[in-house]
């Protein structure tokens, strides 16, 4: 049993319901109030559950990376995800996980990931192609860049290519994101058959419909290089095979289709930040590029890592529940409670980036001050780091690389400037519209 205190935190009248609406309604403007009065080490009574709020990257770290046996993912969020991914490898626990990370951790290794990169630029030359003809046109960014990055995971994943079934998927992903951001701040989940629950079902069977169909196409083959192909022949088969596939397709698109549509704001938002990463470019004399010029790119990246320190696709999604008693940052966290992290406030923290709201990619270059480990980290930290992290920044360099070899991009004329939402991802509230002009 430890001896150390517990956190400081605010009163919690009416059992702390109070703190769960406010949650519900902005996680993150309340989870920045807590840490502007209390501090980085937060204590948060709701019904259920005994909260802990860490906001120090050494924090962050001594519970992900050292305490990391003592914790298991929050149940309820787990539940909530299982409900479209089943019983993945982003859902199990314990020894079903260790097991199924060893296995899988191969396919997304840097070699697996090279053997993609024709896919990825395929895909994008083919999606830039079909854009407007205009010397200028408007563009609703973030649908484009869904469309791309969800024909690049079903050509990996599938080696299909996107069509009618894509846009039905993108749009039932969008409302399952809703429908799941709101549930994780209830004890459980109404029945799906309710009336007003159509939304989601549609969405469910849709989504469900689209991975079932491609796996029973592929039965008895183990054939490809594609990444069914690899699950199969690692074993997989049945509703575990179903499940990762899932996984692989939802987290494959959509946090690199968020990640994009940011990314080409910041850009659009600061064109000297663009002009300079187009310079950069400028040796590839308009080829498209191939994973050894990610090396000549260290620019173009820098502004990629700003973009995802800014706008990580998955800010508040780290909630672990303790196994045990454990101590951090001089702090008792007891047995049975909850750990809320939310890397979308620790990567805004002044202490570690100073100006944190500016758009500043040379925060990232290799003769800048260091940065604290734990402070960045958009694919979050650990063991259960982000397994397809590796694909997901080869992806989001080569398709950078390739639109702005093409394109200037700038703020659509009379838009506003996007406001963030959080709806599992981080999106903009409305779609993004840019203005993009032929280079």
């Amino acid at each position: 049993m430890s001896s150390a205190p517990l956190p400081p935190g605010p009163p919690s009248p009416w059992w702390g319901l109070l703190h769960v609406r406010d949650m519900a309604r902005d996680f993150l403007g309340f989870m920045a109030a807590q840490q502007r009065q209390y501090g980085d080490v937060v204590l948060l009574r709701v019904p259920r559950y005994l909260n802990i709020l860490l906001f120090h990257p050494d924090h962050v770290r001594d519970a992900l990376v050292h305490s990391h046996d003592a914790l298991i993912r929050w149940e309820r969020g787990a539940e909530v995800f299982a409900e479209a991914h089943g019983q993945s490898v982003l859902v199990v626990e314990g020894e079903a996980w260790k097991q199924r990370r060893k296995l899988m951790q191969p396919g997304f290794s840097p070699r697996r990931v090279e053997a993609f990169v024709p896919l990825m630029t395929s895909a994008c030359e083919e999606a830039l192609q079909a854009w407007p003809a205009q010397a200028a046109f408007e563009l609703d960014f973030e649908a484009a860049m869904t469309a791309l990055t969800m024909d690049v995971i079903l050509r990996s994943l599938f080696s299909s290519r996107s069509g009618e079934e894509s846009r039905a998927a993108a749009a039932a992903v969008h409302d399952i994101s809703i429908e799941g951001q709101s549930e994780m701040f209830w004890p459980a989940s109404l029945p799906d058959w309710l009336p007003w629950k159509g939304r989601k079902r549609r969405a469910l069977r849709t989504l469900d419909g689209l991975i079932r169909g491609h796996v029973a196409a592929r039965a008895g083959r183990q054939e490809g290089e594609d990444l069914l192909a690899m699950l199969m022949q690692l074993g997989l088969t049945g509703e575990t095979l179903r499940d990762e596939c899932m996984t692989t397709f939802l987290a494959g698109h959509e946090t690199s289709a968020t990640a994009l549509t940011w990314w080409a704001w910041c850009m659009a938002a600061h064109p000297e930040a663009q002009e300079r990463a187009q310079a950069e470019l400028a040796p590839l004399q308009g080829r498209t590029p191939v994973l050894a010029d990610m090396a000549t790119l260290p620019w173009l990246t820098q502004t990629i890592k700003e973009a995802l320190r800014l706008y990580p696709p998955a800010p508040a999604l780290l909630s672990r529940r303790a196994l045990e008693t454990f101590e951090v940052g001089g702090y008792q966290v007891p047995r049975g409670a909850l750990l809320l992290l939310a890397p979308g406030l620790i990567q805004r923290d002044a202490r570690w980036f100073p100006e944190p709201e500016a758009f500043r990619p040379e925060r990232f270059a290799p003769d800048a001050p260091e940065i604290p480990r734990g402070s960045w980290m958009p694919f979050g930290a650990g063991p259960r780091v982000c397994l397809g992290q590796h694909f997901a920044m080869t992806e989001i360099t080569l398709v950078a690389a390739m639109l702005l070899q093409r394109f200037r991009l700038a703020p659509a004329p009379g838009a506003a400037p996007p406001r963030p939402t959080l709806n599992i991802t981080l999106r903009p509230a409305t779609p993004l519209r840019l203005s993009l002009a032929r280079r």
